[in-house]
């Protein structure tokens, strides 16, 4: 499917507000509600857009603390690991990269005693890193190019 400049601006409101009526996406871009729902229909079909979800305040639900944590998995010990992440409760969001470490992590939890808890069920996979994150300069943030 090709995102024209329409099609552009469409996903860049539906990414400030997943929320915005197609009446307020149309009088942003310049279209009819109806063109806006066809394009978004056409957009969802194609995977462009996979889905709609709302944001949760870590902090405002009783998570004090957010890391970063690396883990370098012990021979024999990443497939086990890649099928057990998505078990923990704390993973907010998981990557399996390039370098000396497998894997990345952002996790949320409640404080302290709690991330030594969770470390403690990640080294049995490998070697880990935390990073404590101390503010967030830049979250979620929209995809604003285009390949030209």
């Amino acid at each position: 499917m090709k995102i024209d400049s329409t099609n552009w601006k469409i996903l860049q409101c539906l990414q400030q507000n997943a929320r915005m009526s197609n009446a307020e996406i149309g009088r942003k871009v310049g279209i009819t509600s109806p063109a806006v729902a066809e394009r978004i229909r056409k957009m969802e079909d194609a995977n462009i857009l996979t889905g709609y979800r709302a944001e949760v305040s870590h902090w405002h639900v009783g998570h004090q603390m957010k890391a970063i944590i690396t883990v370098r998995a012990f021979m024999g010990r990443l497939k086990p690991f890649l099928e057990k992440v998505s078990d923990f409760p704390e993973v907010l969001n998981c990557y399996r990269i390039t370098g000396n470490e497998n894997i990345i992590m952002e996790v949320v939890l409640f404080d302290q005693f709690h991330l030594e808890e969770f470390i403690d069920k990640l080294i049995t996979y490998g070697e880990t890193k935390t990073h404590i994150v101390l503010s967030t300069v830049v979250e979620n943030a929209p995809i604003r190019t285009k390949r030209i």
